[in-house]
């Protein structure tokens, strides 16, 4: 057996990520540094997160030292845009790109490249042990997306055609403005999510509005906004329906993808589909809907770069 390892960069909106996998796609090392967002503030300019990357970047690698000297890098991966569509660009992944072909070029190895949907894709699956033959659905909605793929699968990666989502802002935005609205840290998912769990009383309705597997989330930001001025007591009843409006808006379109391409088979990724509300009313509408929802695991769904060291690895193998 080959003895080696693969070293995966992603330097998304919010997090820098370095992971390692070895020949047989274990993880045997990943770190994370969440970018710095002042306090009732709704993001960062590109400039800013660009910045902030390239500043820990150069942690994570010292950090990894130890973990790599058993099986030495062999190849390097980074994932270089938001999508695997040619003309998809963020200036955030070129310190990935910079920092990834900088350590190719010294150690004379190869720098594959991937895009940030599908290190989510590929993480995701692996996380659950899970491969699909045949086209499925996959949901990837986290702060700057929500989207939904009809996915194909082929041996290094995977085409992906959108096919819903949103229309307007993305169900991490929703959930982002809403909680610093609150008072709450940026990002503001797990915040919202423990605040909703701990919330006893029946939720409140809120609209959902879906037309043909896309959703309209500005409506329900602007009622909860309201509904929030000066009433802090509510603020966990509010975070438990809002929630909910996003699992039920995502149901609805989502059953609109699959009778329109005949799937079953439907992937959740990204940081919102961390939220245990969110799966939790998900897989209860599932039976009914009869399709199977496959949620990757929660650590997995977040920004990391595991998924762009697995398709490094299968791009090096191939090779």
């Amino acid at each position: 057996m080959l003895e080696g390892c693969v070293l995966g960069i992603d330097t998304s909106n919010y997090t820098t990520s370095v992971a390692i996998v070895d020949f047989d796609g274990s993880l045997i090392y990943q770190n994370r540094i969440l970018l710095d967002v002042k306090m009732g503030e709704r993001g960062l300019r590109q400039s800013d997160a660009l910045f902030q990357h390239v500043k820990n970047m150069p942690l994570l690698l010292k950090a990894l030292d130890s973990s790599y000297r058993a099986n030495p890098i062999k190849a390097v991966a980074v994932s270089s845009k938001p999508r695997p569509l040619e003309d998809s660009y963020m200036p955030v992944f070129l310190a990935g790109i910079s920092f990834g072909e900088t350590i190719a070029n010294l150690l004379g190895i190869n720098c594959y490249t991937a895009s940030h949907q599908e290190n989510h894709l590929e993480a995701a699956l692996w996380s659950l042990q899970k491969t699909f033959d045949k086209p499925f659905l996959a949901v990837h909605i986290s702060g700057g997306t929500t989207e939904i793929l009809q996915v194909f699968p082929h041996p290094l990666g995977y085409n992906t055609t959108i096919i819903g989502g949103t229309a307007d802002i993305s169900a991490g935005q929703l959930v982002d403005r809403v909680g610093v609205a609150m008072g709450l840290p940026f990002p503001a998912g797990k915040h919202l999510d423990a605040a909703a769990l701990q919330e006893k009383h029946p939720p409140l309705e809120l609209p959902v509005s879906v037309k043909d597997g896309w959703i309209n989330f500005s409506g329900v930001e602007t009622k909860v906004l309201r509904m929030l001025g000066g009433h802090p007591e509510a603020y966990g009843s509010i975070a438990k329906a809002l929630l909910l409006c996003i699992a039920k808006s995502l149901d609805k379109a989502i059953l609109y993808g699959c009778k329109q391409h005949n799937i079953q088979n439907v992937l959740l990724m990204g940081g919102v589909a961390s939220s245990q509300v969110v799966r939790t009313a998900l897989s209860k509408q599932q039976k009914q809907d009869h399709v199977q929802y496959y949620f990757g695991k929660q650590e997995f769904c977040t920004d990391h770069a595991v998924g762009t060291a697995l398709l490094g690895l299968k791009k090096y193998l191939a090779s």
